[in-house]
């Protein structure tokens, strides 16, 4: 295994979805110079939506017209896109232009749709591309996936988005055995940025320049070259959904016997008509609902709380929940490279676990802004905690369905981006009115919101 091409492949991975991480993380910053203010994350959450338009037309010329469509052009178009769209954006973020009812935010929100479809459209594209490379190589790029959400959170910490002080309103002091005491209410103070949302946006840009440089040697330096599996080999997926496996020895041609890897003298039976018949029916079912139902909770269902569930407990625990909870992303991608564990039921099992997880802070969002344990530093433990636990069991099940789908073939990693987008809409959609329409969900005022003890 080289580890030049462990690089690139983890470089590529973080292109993934460092746009829209970077756009998110940037919120606190921005949200006070523009016109459309909070709302601006709803705005995002239609916006993503209406990009899956990109992943829909990839996974229809797949399904109607497989084989040809080749993804590295795609590739290179939409990084290319992202590169100049996070460029544009460091300039015009605040651009606003005057409509009927009012001035918006044309230049953020039509290069927010830009990145959107870049981002959503690398689900069904990269997957695919690393077919290309050796198995190992694919874990890698999880890695990567993962790092997309943590690289741009750890400089939104470095740059102070969001930081919080509480100060006394009044000036009235008393003095009274030798200490000091204030009297009054305190008011939050927002920390200035260390440096400006300009800065934020041109390294998103330099991001994506980085994954077009990692996708330009994985395609072609000749070290990486040597990496790639023959051309037989990628063919695979595609030659073997139209062979009739089900035949006896004596029908196999030598050539399908060495690319299925049988023992000789076996009779090869298929499960099922997807890829290469590894799985049932039924398995194939859970296995892409188990799928979508994570990528819902983790990608869209709890984030869209995220700050409901932590913030109650202080802008520390906050900041620490997001950070260990992205640290623990790329985590789970290196534990299942190591141990790649592919059975069904540590999957349930799992899957059940991070369910479980999420139900708690769930629990705790809808509580807010007096959530369980708020006047005790365990609750703040227990919230920052459950976070992690909750992104590292379910980002271990969705690298495990990866690596499974990924020995299925080419268009089972196709399938299985289109899951993942599928999955993260279904979620995204049933958290919007929720939080954006009725207001289930209610947020304390910095340094303001008192409890019960």
């Amino acid at each position: 295994m080289s580890l030049f091409t462990h690089v690139l492949a983890c470089l590529f991975g973080i292109g993934s979805w460092v746009a829209i991480n970077g756009m998110w993380v940037e919120l606190p910053l921005i949200v006070n110079d523009i016109p459309e203010g909070w709302f601006l994350p709803s705005y995002l959450t239609i916006i993503i939506q209406m990009a899956n338009i990109g992943p829909l037309f990839i996974t229809l010329m797949h399904r109607f017209r497989p084989g040809v469509l080749d993804e590295r052009p795609v590739i290179y178009t939409i990084v290319t896109v992202g590169v100049v769209a996070t460029l544009l954006l460091a300039f015009l973020w605040n651009l606003t232009v005057t409509f009927a009812d009012g001035k918006h935010s044309a230049a953020l929100l039509s290069l927010s749709f830009l990145l959107s479809v870049v981002d959503c459209t690398s689900s069904v594209t990269f997957l695919p591309f690393m077919m290309r490379l050796q198995p190992q190589y694919l874990t890698t790029y999880f890695i990567g996936e993962g790092l997309s959400g943590l690289v741009p959170a750890l400089v939104a910490l470095i740059q102070g988005v969001g930081v919080v002080h509480c100060k006394n309103a009044s000036a009235n002091a008393n003095v009274s055995m030798g200490n000091l005491s204030f009297d009054g209410e305190l008011e939050a103070h927002y920390q200035p940025a260390n440096f400006s949302a300009q800065g934020f946006f041109l390294f998103l840009s330099v991001m994506m320049m980085v994954c077009l440089g990692a996708f330009l040697l994985l395609n072609l330096h000749p070290a990486v070259a040597r990496e790639h599996k023959s051309k037989g080999d990628i063919d695979d997926s595609k030659r073997v959904e139209k062979i009739d496996i089900s035949q006896s020895q004596n029908s196999e041609t030598p050539e399908q016997r060495p690319m299925l890897d049988f023992p000789e003298g076996s009779v090869i039976k298929r499960r099922s008509s997807f890829g290469k018949g590894t799985y049932n029916r039924i398995e194939l079912v859970f296995i892409f609902v188990v799928l979508a139902w994570v990528n819902a909770l983790t990608n869209a269902v709890l984030p869209s709380v995220q700050s409901y569930s932590c913030l109650p407990y202080g802008n520390q625990a906050y900041h620490l929940a997001a950070t260990l909870s992205s640290v623990a992303n790329p985590v789970a991608c290196f534990i299942a490279m190591f141990v790649p564990i592919r059975s069904l039921v540590l999957m349930a099992v799992l899957t059940v676990t991070g369910t479980g997880f999420g139900a708690y802070i769930m629990a705790m969002a809808a509580l807010s802004p007096c959530p369980l344990l708020i006047n005790h530093d365990l609750g703040a433990a227990l919230i920052v905690i459950t976070w992690v636990i909750f992104v590292l069991t379910l980002s271990y099940v969705k690298v495990i369905i990866g690596v499974i789908l990924r020995d299925e073939g080419h268009s089972a990693l196709v399938w299985c981006g289109a899951v993942v987008q599928l999955g993260s809409m279904l979620g995204a959609l049933s958290m919007f009115p929720l939080v954006s329409v009725y207001g289930l969900f209610q947020s304390g005022k910095p340094c303001k919101t008192k409890c019960p003890k």
